[in-house]
């Protein structure tokens, strides 16, 4: 029997979770890099066509499964039945899983610029171990004490991925103050000249051809994406009927805000020709190379020495690392604890072993949380020992992740009008109150991710890269596949109710 669990999220601790775990302000520099002042209107049009419409579904699904323990997968079995949610939400959990792999290494990459101000990661040495199997074992490390705090309650997830949210949206105020400081102190000029011309083309030469641009509007997709773990935590909110969809309102909107605010006042302090336009920029350091010259141009801006406004760039690049790392570290922690708990409390329990399916002391599925810490160590120790090899199989895991991760939107945006035809379930929320509106609305959300994901697929093909095209197509397959197998199994063998 499930023990009661003693602490209830608040609405301003769900806010900063759903920030930690999801919100990337790193986004809104990339974006800028790739497409300047254009990017905002993609970002705009994707706030529109799929995540202001996606939320308000969440935000319908939650309050009226509100005491639902397994978040997205009993929001599925609840619309459209139990075999589709197990599959979709088995492809989900494929893909966190891969993400966990490669998040702990983009982790480790800000710890160094941190403690460094640059990326020193491929100078490490533990134990006589070359800094590939440095990194792996430091992964291992961090995904052990992360799994370990996370078993002792939901309380000590809420609580870190709070605090880690306050950081992420810290780096932002401050990034807009100093911005805004910077255009007063300019009197209104901007490094980088606004005009009608920039607001619909890119500076940079590789996103200029329609190819290139849908590339860019796929990337402001994903940027929203992943709000739907927080489903996995709704059984821990305080009256989750309203907080739930207040939560997911306010922060879609603070982040659509910050994202389109933050991109727009890149241009306050960098030139894109000028900083931006140079070989050594690229997709990998433009964070730091845009925080880097905002401290520049403020230390100049107040007389500080060229010395002293290297000095300040530095220090903020640290400020900036400093805020990745603990919003890598927020995402871990809910990332680790949610679609797992999803999965493990929203299926048929006799579909898994008991083990898997059994609660601690803390009321948390820990013989889950560490098979999967286990499954995830595993392939981190691989990749850190197997060389080229491993290399190639981590590089075929991230193609298959890529559409894997957004694969499970269309599950639940087209289930969405299922959901609304149910009948005898208590709607504390509704934002949707036509099924017109509710079908027009769900076939377009819809007909969104489709593109995004097909064209995922293709892109590579343009390219000429047949490998990755077939892994990010094959990835939701091969998933599915698998899901549909384990489910079918146990159907034959009348394991499960009809």
């Amino acid at each position: 029997m499930d023990k009661k669990v003693a602490v209830k999220i608040k609405l301003s601790g769900l806010i900063l979770m759903i920030f930690s775990s999801i919100f990337g302000f790193s986004n809104s520099l990339t974006a800028f890099y790739q497409m300047g002042y254009s990017s905002i209107i993609w970002y705009v049009i994707t706030a529109l066509l799929f995540f202001v419409p996606s939320a308000l579904m969440f935000a319908e699904y939650g309050a009226s499964f509100k005491a639902a323990k397994g978040g997205i997968f009993s929001w599925l079995r609840g619309s459209i039945g139990e075999k589709p949610a197990f599959i979709g939400t088995f492809i989900w959990l494929a893909a966190w899983v891969v993400w966990l792999v490669s998040s702990t290494q983009f982790l480790l990459v800000s710890v160094s610029t941190m403690i460094s101000g640059q990326d020193k990661t491929q100078t490490w040495h533990l134990f006589g171990l070359n800094s590939d199997q440095t990194l792996g074992l430091l992964e291992v490390i961090f995904l052990c004490i992360v799994t370990l705090i996370a078993c002792r309650g939901i309380k000590n997830i809420a609580k870190i991925a709070s605090f880690c949210g306050i950081f992420t949206l810290g780096i932002s105020v401050i990034f807009i103050v100093c911005s805004l400081l910077i255009w007063l102190l300019n009197h209104g000029t901007l490094a980088e000249p606004l005009t009608k011309m920039s607001l619909i083309k890119s500076p940079n030469a590789d996103f200029i051809s329609p190819i290139a641009i849908i590339s860019f509007i796929i990337y402001s997709l994903f940027a929203y994406g992943g709000l739907e773990t927080m489903a996995g935590v709704i059984d821990s909110v305080d009256k989750p009927e309203k907080t739930f969809p207040r939560a997911l309102i306010v922060a879609m909107l603070l982040m659509t805000l910050i994202y389109v605010l933050a991109i727009f006042l890149c241009g306050v302090s960098t030139n894109w020709q000028a900083v931006l336009g140079k070989k050594n920029v690229n997709l990998a350091n433009v964070e730091y190379v845009l925080i880097n010259n905002m401290g520049l141009t403020v230390g100049a801006k107040f007389g500080l020495s060229h010395a002293g406004s290297i000095g300040l760039g530095r220090i903020f690049s640290q400020i900036t690392a400093l805020s990745d790392v603990l919003g890598g570290l927020g995402a871990a922690f809910v990332m680790i604890y949610s679609p797992i708990k999803s999965f493990i409390e929203g299926c048929d329990p006799r579909l898994l072993p008991k083990k898997l399916t059994k609660m601690n002391k803390f009321n948390m599925p820990a013989t889950a949380m560490w098979t999967q810490t286990v499954i995830v160590s595993l392939i981190t120790i691989f990749i850190a020992l197997g060389g080229d090899a491993a290399n190639e199989f981590y590089t075929i895991l991230t193609d298959m992740m890529n559409v894997s991760s957004s694969a499970p939107y269309l599950f639940l945006v087209g289930a969405f009008p299922f959901f609304k035809m149910k009948q005898n379930l208590d709607r504390p929320f509704v934002f949707y109150r036509s099924m017109k509106w509710t079908w027009t609305v769900s076939i377009v959300v819809w007909l969104v991710i489709a593109i995004g994901i097909v064209f995922t697929c293709i892109e590579p093909l343009l390219s000429g890269d047949y490998l990755t095209a077939f892994w990010t197509a094959f990835g939701p397959v091969f998933f599915g596949i698998v899901a549909w197998i384990f489910y079918t199994r146990a159907e034959r063998k009348h394991i499960l109710d009809n």
